[in-house]
């Protein structure tokens, strides 16, 4: 008999949003670490936000959401921790710090220098990982914060508020998840190509857009992310969604990241 086909999925996920700010924000290395960061550049700091202590801490920010999205114990094999703006502290990478919190310890490593794209790259790695058979639950933690520490030598989005969301990804019967990334500059030709694979999908599919991608006409059942949130917007609606009411068929999760070009999505079957 063939074997029985096992794919991994977003089984559930929480998120929260974080106010003030953290000890490691006035830690004396922070400033050190940007200031040659951006010195072949020669961009500014911002020497308001280090003297103040503005921006917050990834690994304290999701440790709390760890304990949330995994209240049973239940163990991990890897954990990815996503991110589009800097974390606060340099020196200690954070993704190494929830893998000692996360129960399991599971390998763990971050994704970061893809913009939003970053977090389906995540979960793209989590779904190849689990191809191997070494990886029977997946943590993908997804973070961002308010505070730049430097002048951008262009305009950048910075988030609204500190914000992480945490995804379960665990293996079940059927299909898997499926991620999709391609190049796509033009922000038309993104949402074009997001609904015509929501049709695909068939009746009774959901579409969930981040806030960029959510504009003119869209069909009946579809949710857009509020703005001011352009790494976790859309994360953070697939968690009030998986906890607000069972999935009823296929769902799409759609992002892009205009300054890169970069179109990904997400189907949970």
């Amino acid at each position: 008999m063939p074997s029985e086909t096992r794919g991994l999925r977003v089984t559930r996920a929480v998120a929260a949003g974080f106010d003030g700010h953290c000890a490691a924000a006035l830690h004396p290395d922070l400033r050190v670490f940007t200031a040659d960061l951006v010195r072949p550049y020669g961009l500014p700091l911002r020497e308001d936000l280090l003297a103040g202590g503005a921006g917050h801490d990834y690994g304290e920010m999701a440790a709390g959401l760890l304990d949330r999205a995994l209240p049973g114990g239940e163990p991990a094999d890897l954990l990815i921790l996503a991110f589009s703006s800097p974390d606060v502290r340099p020196a200690a990478p954070s993704s190494l710090q929830l893998s000692r919190h996360c129960p399991g310890q599971p390998t763990a490593f971050a994704v970061c220098d893809q913009g939003s794209a970053a977090a389906h790259a995540a979960l793209r790695i989590a779904a190849a990982h689990h191809r191997t058979g070494g990886c029977r639950r997946a943590v993908i933690v997804l973070a961002e914060q308010s505070a730049l520490h430097y002048r951008p030598a262009e305009p950048v989005e910075l988030p609204a508020e500190h914000r992480a969301v945490v995804l379960v990804c665990e293996e079940a019967p059927g299909e898997g998840m499926r991620v999709r990334q391609q190049a796509e500059p033009d922000g038309g030709q993104a949402l074009r190509s997001v609904l015509d694979e929501h049709r695909r999908l068939g009746p009774g599919a959901g579409l969930l857009l981040a806030a960029d991608l959510a504009h003119g006409d869209l069909p009946e059942g579809a949710e857009a992310a509020r703005p001011g949130q352009p790494f976790t917007g859309v994360w953070s609606l697939l968690a009030d969604r998986l906890a607000g009411r069972p999935a009823e068929g296929p769902l799409l999760v759609a992002d892009h990241d205009r300054r890169l070009g970069r179109l990904s999505t997400l189907t949970l079957p």
